[in-house]
């Protein structure tokens, strides 16, 4: 449910874009602050639960969980003092790759709850959905600049491939219809239709297509791919949380017993603050929220270190994210968030 709802809140609020929608489908403030801050920057500190606010997971790893925060930051700086160009061209394009595995993932746990060992099963759910997203992303680096970007305007590279479209669109379109008939014939020879398996392949390719190649607006891509990458991860989140139960610590079992809202509002307390920092120092866009909070104007030797320090939540969510939820490295409260049967 979390996959259709979102994407359908997504779509919906497309839909409803000449309404809602700035001009020239613009993001308006409120569309940044329920979306980018309370959806987008809220799922990354949803990784918070699963790493840092567990002194046990801590303990199992503490190379990783320390390593991997000192890594991001160190990269970062490198980046940003050969331009800043260069270092948000480099974390768009770790976003991107992070944004398509997690769905990959997504489908990998259904296929594996489902009991699904075939090759061919593996190869096409792979290859479909890696279209479903890539697709899209191909149109969007052929028909640069477009009216809207991943982080900063020039942060993806103009390549010269609309020759090849016309081919990435016919095997787009042959995978999708492969999978479909895969599906069909699954669900007539097993009599079990995958369901979550089938819903996070169409609303892959429903809402990367409309946010990327049927509309362009600042709108319309950031509420279809936002709320449909987020909103499954911090669920699945919950459910861990929840499934850990009196093996989390003190601070976590209190905000559970208040529940999922008391649980997100940790969250989007954190964006919240980590976008007023990043807009206070860096930004200097959004007064109308955040002009509260004077704003401080740092030289490029500061911000050379401040850019990669305030994009180490996310640059780490990044990393962790493709470590964290690997099978073999399941523990019972995760084998029971994902859907596994583990004691």
């Amino acid at each position: 449910m979390a996959f259709l709802g979102s994407a359908a809140l997504g779509l919906t609020l497309v839909a409803l874009a000449p309404r809602l929608a700035g001009e020239g489908g613009a993001l308006p403030p409120w569309g940044f602050l329920a979306l980018v801050v309370f959806i987008d920057v809220a799922h990354v500190y949803a990784t918070l639960y699963r790493t840092y606010f567990d002194r046990a997971e801590i303990a199992r790893r503490p190379y990783l969980y320390g390593g991997v925060p000192l890594a991001c930051f160190a990269v970062g700086v490198a980046l940003h003092s050969v331009s800043h160009a260069l270092f948000w061209t480099v974390l768009a394009y770790v976003a991107l790759t992070h944004f398509v595995r997690q769905q990959i993932g997504w489908v990998a746990i259904y296929r594996a709850r489902a009991g699904r060992r075939s090759n061919i099963d593996r190869v096409l759910d792979d290859a479909v959905t890696y279209a479903a997203a890539l697709y899209p992303v191909l149109v969007w680096h052929a028909s640069l600049p477009r009216a809207f970007e991943w982080f900063v305007e020039g942060d993806f590279v103009v390549l010269p491939i609309a020759s090849v479209l016309p081919i990435a669109k016919w095997i787009y379109a042959a995978l999708l219809v492969a999978y479909a008939a895969r599906a069909v014939h699954r669900a007539i020879s097993t009599r079990v239709v995958e369901t979550g398996k089938h819903l996070v392949v169409a609303t892959t390719a429903a809402t990367w297509y409309v946010g990327i190649v049927a509309t362009n607006s600042d709108f319309a891509f950031t509420a279809a791919n936002v709320i449909s990458h987020g909103v499954p991860y911090v669920v699945l989140l919950f459910m861990y949380a929840r499934a850990k139960g009196p093996e989390s610590s003190s601070f976590v079992r209190g905000i559970l017993r208040r529940g999922f809202v008391a649980f997100v509002a940790v969250l989007q307390m954190l964006a919240f603050a980590e976008e007023m920092i990043w807009d206070r120092l860096v930004w200097h866009g959004h007064e109308g929220i955040f002009g509260w909070v004077p704003e401080i104007v740092l030289s490029d030797a500061a911000l050379a270190l401040i850019v990669p320090l305030l994009a180490v939540p996310q640059a780490t969510h990044y990393v962790l994210d493709a470590v964290l939820w690997r099978r073999r490295d399941t523990g019972a409260a995760q084998a029971r968030a994902m859907g596994f049967s583990r004691g």
